[in-house]
């Protein structure tokens, strides 16, 4: 449970210098956003409304800012796995340091965090209007990535020899421990780094972030495959189609990708652990549903039925996340078997768009939402808040500490309107 504290954002000094932000009006002034602004927690009223008070800080451009825009340095770093938009975010920060700041010297990290270490030999790209011009129309990261974490202390020994002032880092929950690391290390030393996060994750399983950038894209290219899925089990004597999402711990693609596309009959989800055996199982309400439509599509999220493997995991990958077992193999064959048991002769399609999906360009939505998660990076960081993520709550940006970003993962809510309109349109049981 959090409170008041944990919501409470750093600062590295006192902003002094005018912002050089020009809004083209005589209000200009009241565009600007107060570090006493604050957003609540919840918006609900009532009696039975328990009124916690909890509050966060609203982001937005500040009227005094922290850096001197002509002698500031910042540097963009994009880690993980790949998601729409990346790219997007790139430029629209640089030209927001750029253009609207006027900072002179903004620098590509390649390869995610590995190019904060010189022993990489990745060295960083100064970014001009010539090479982010481009890529917004482009899938994946134009500086690179990389998983797994670097010595907090090489990757500030290579920033402050590079004399930057801000630190963007795109990615997840792992980028982000990542960044409070820098953050840590340099607030010891006496540095005055800002670093601040921009949430990536297609997911979209990272707290107050209503929605992370490459979801919505996420949602229209899976919901493509499934089509294919569909079409491929409709026309086959005894179809089935099993489409693989993302999701490790939650089933947000899983769930809406089947709500958009209306031709789901089974939506498996990391937040449920369904029976595979047994009358009220997975096995047998498949075998129903064959019986009397002679056709099936089964989406499942890559994080679902881990409790149908033996031994709890405890292998981590690069990114110090529990490594999952690939729950898509085992449905293929106990579905195989199910059906041969019963003498029932199927035809089995096994799709995987996961990394199709991943790296293509963003649609519109995540375009326009990787642009303002852009820019208001750049008002914190310019106002020298550090330590902290750009989230978005109730259609609002706000700034949130990494240290509560990181300590929790936002799932699926099973009692909720979206997990009922799955309910509803797959005809599933409620497992």
């Amino acid at each position: 449970m959090i409170d008041q504290t944990d919501l409470q954002i750093s600062s590295l000094d006192e902003a002094r210098h005018d912002s050089p932000l020009e809004f083209g009006s005589a209000s200009h002034g009241g565009h600007f956003v107060s570090d006493s602004i604050r957003l609540r927690h919840s918006i609900e009223v009532g009696t039975d409304v328990d009124d916690d008070a909890l509050s966060y800080e609203e982001a937005g451009p500040r009227e005094k800012i922290l850096f001197d825009p002509s002698r500031t340095s910042a540097a963009i770093v994009t880690c993980g796995g790949l998601s729409p938009g990346l790219n997007n975010v790139i430029r629209s920060a640089f030209y927001e340091l750029t253009a609207n700041y006027g900072v002179t010297r903004v620098l590509g990290i390649r390869n995610g965090y590995l190019g904060l270490n010189p022993a990489s030999g990745r060295q960083p790209i100064t970014l001009t209007k010539e090479f982010v011009e481009p890529i917004d129309k482009l899938g994946g990261t134009y500086l690179g990535s990389s998983r797994g974490p670097q010595d907090p202390a090489v990757m500030v020994d290579f920033l402050q020899a590079s004399n930057i002032d801000i630190l963007l880092c795109l990615g997840g929950d792992g980028t982000q421990r990542g960044a409070q690391a820098i953050h840590e290390e340099a607030q010891r030393r006496g540095y005055r780094l800002a670093v601040v996060g921009i949430p990536k994750t297609i997911d979209n399983d990272i707290p107050f972030v209503r929605l992370s950038f490459g979801y919505t894209t996420a949602l229209e290219k899976a919901a493509e495959v499934i089509r294919s899925a569909h079409v491929e089990a409709r026309d086959a004597v005894n179809g089935i189609g099993l489409v693989k999402l993302m999701g490790r711990y939650a089933g947000f693609i899983a769930a809406g990708a089947s709500v958009i596309s209306q031709e789901v009959n089974f939506t498996l989800i990391p937040e449920i652990p369904f029976p595979l055996e047994g009358e009220g199982g997975f096995l047998a309400a498949l075998e129903r549903r064959m019986r009397d439509r002679g056709h099936a599509v089964i989406v499942v999220a890559e994080g679902a039925g881990q409790h149908l493997f033996d031994g709890a995991g405890s292998r981590r990958d690069a990114s110090g996340n529990l490594a999952l077992q690939d729950i898509a193999p085992l449905l293929r064959d106990r579905i195989g078997s199910h059906f041969a048991g019963c003498g029932i002769e199927i035809a089995l399609k096994y799709l995987d768009p996961s990394y199709h999906i991943r790296s293509v360009p963003a649609a519109a939505y995540d375009r326009f939402l990787c642009d303002q998660l852009a820019r208001h990076a750049v008002h914190a960081a310019m106002a020298g808040k550090t330590g902290m993520l750009i989230g978005y709550e109730h259609n609002r940006f706000i700034h949130v500490p990494i240290t509560t970003v990181v300590g929790e993962k936002k799932q699926l809510d099973v009692a909720g309107d979206l997990w009922r309109a799955v309910l509803q349109g797959t005809g599933q049981p409620r497992w």
